[in-house]
């Protein structure tokens, strides 16, 4: 009497190879439904503020009584350009962490979520709900570049 000895050899059989394969395709699968969850959690690293000051571009890209918004570590800074030079806050409000904008027709910073009102002096609250004035930032320009910064 012969044995067939083929499954033998190969120590898998059909069945389980499938078995093998479909559970490696489940894992995979998993790993592409679950990854990008993972991914917003874990968060890469940003700085709330950098420690080095960031090149916005030259000062000619801002004409008087006029603003840019720039990429600033985790959160976005606002640049205005004032009578009384460049003036630089966090463009994020106090409030409830919506983004501010320069508004040039009433030469207020404005927070349009919930009408706050931020001199562009000092940052400090004109009326509404923000509870503090705005982050101030050091903002220069050296070598035709403009920079903005934390306020030491």
């Amino acid at each position: 009497m012969e044995k067939d000895m083929s499954a033998e050899t190969t120590g898998l059989s059909r069945r389980s190879f499938t078995r093998v394969f479909g559970g490696l395709l489940g894992v995979l699968g998993a790993a592409v439904l679950i990854g990008p969850i993972i991914a917003y959690f874990w968060p890469a690293k940003l700085e709330e503020i950098p420690s080095e000051p960031v090149a916005v571009g030259s000062p000619d890209q801002i004409p008087p009584g006029e603003s840019i918004t720039v990429r600033f570590g985790r959160y976005p800074a606002l640049i205005v350009n004032t009578p009384d030079g460049y003036r630089a806050y966090s463009a994020v409000c106090t409030h409830f962490a919506c983004l501010v904008k320069w508004n040039s027709t009433s030469g207020m910073i404005e927070c349009p979520c919930h009408a706050g009102y931020f001199s562009v002096s000092d940052g400090s609250v004109i009326s509404g709900p923000p509870p503090e004035p705005l982050l101030a930032l050091d903002v220069y320009a050296e070598d035709n570049t403009l920079y903005v910064g934390a306020k030491a």
